[in-house]
């Protein structure tokens, strides 16, 4: 298929906020890899791809290019989105399907939106390349998937960085780096999430004391992350179980140890706490304040003491 997987971890995260204190670790990089769709499934059908409708000047040479380096960008208005190793934004059609893929985009549809061929196709830093996966269309090409879903450019953006496809017809929208749609999250209420947005110190008979949020939801260390590089291993899938703690102010940090409490710029466009460089998560499957369910999940998930180390007792 000729699609690249690989990664470099070094490439994957960058650190914002560092305390004076350098973050380090020893140990070395792993993958959370949520299940890919890069099954293969016959394309056909022409689908309504929106009002914005005719040929449209097509972005130079785009039309029949692979994607080469993929590569997350952000957007002020959208956040942040997949592009191409040349900087132009990859859409998804809500009228494909990624289960099993395929392709409902033909004849003057492709012209609007040009086709995206899999070939030499390699996943941005800090995404899951189990995503990238093709799709034989009608005419026998075979056409680039992220989770599942065919890939396109779209002819009116002329120059990189430009999102003149997001939103047309309701049904065409960037990729964000995870394969679902591109979207920046709604600003929270005023006073929403103020629990939340702590960090204290809570007992456990058999654990001891150990991070909790302003919930006094058990926080946890994943042992595939690294300290440094600071990275997270957690992406797709697995933020959805292990959900990101956000930066907390130090001032609403009350007994954690604050050597190498730094916040952790996500490839995903979220931000992350970390503590001791290591960032933190809290766990789907507890669900009220004292609960350690994910303590020692797939012996790589632990709660965290107030140091930052990994509390391994079980």
């Amino acid at each position: 298929m000729g699609i690249k997987r690989g990664t470099t971890l070094a490439a994957v995260a960058v650190v914002v906020a560092l305390t004076a204190t350098a973050c380090g670790g020893d140990d070395t990089a792993g993958d959370a890899k949520p299940a890919g769709a890069a099954s293969q499934a016959p394309a056909s059908g022409a689908g309504d791809y929106g009002s914005d409708y005719g040929a449209g000047t097509a972005a130079a040479g785009a039309d029949s290019k692979g994607a080469g380096q993929l590569a997350v960008a952000q957007n002020e208005q959208i956040g942040s989105l997949l592009a191409d190793s040349a900087g132009f934004t990859l859409y998804r059609f809500d009228k494909d399907t990624a289960k099993p893929p395929k392709s409902n985009c033909e004849g003057d549809c492709a012209k609007t939106w040009p086709v995206v061929p899999a070939g030499d196709a390699t996943a941005a830093a800090g995404m899951d390349p189990a995503l990238l996966g093709e799709v034989v269309r009608t005419d026998g090409s075979k056409q680039l998937t992220v989770a599942g879903w065919p890939v396109y450019r779209y002819s009116k953006d002329t120059k990189a960085g430009e999102t003149n496809g997001q939103g047309v017809g309701g049904t065409w929208f960037a990729f964000a780096p995870d394969g679902k749609k591109a979207a920046k999250a709604a600003a929270a209420p005023a006073g929403a999430g103020e629990a939340a947005g702590a960090l204290t110190v809570a007992k456990d008979p058999k654990l001891g004391e150990h991070i909790v949020d302003g919930n006094g939801m058990t926080v946890y260390r994943f042992k595939k992350d690294t300290a440094w590089p600071m990275a997270s291993n957690c992406t797709g899938d697995c933020v959805a179980k292990w959900p990101v703690v956000p930066p907390v102010d130090k001032a609403n940090a009350k007994g954690i140890v604050e050597k190498g409490y730094s916040v952790l710029d996500r490839p995903d466009g979220k931000k992350q706490q970390a503590i001791d460089c290591w960032p933190v998560y809290t766990f789907s499957g507890d669900k009220k304040a004292g609960d350690v369910n994910g303590q020692g999940v797939g012996g790589t998930w632990y709660a965290v003491a107030p140091d930052g180390k990994l509390i391994t007792t079980s």
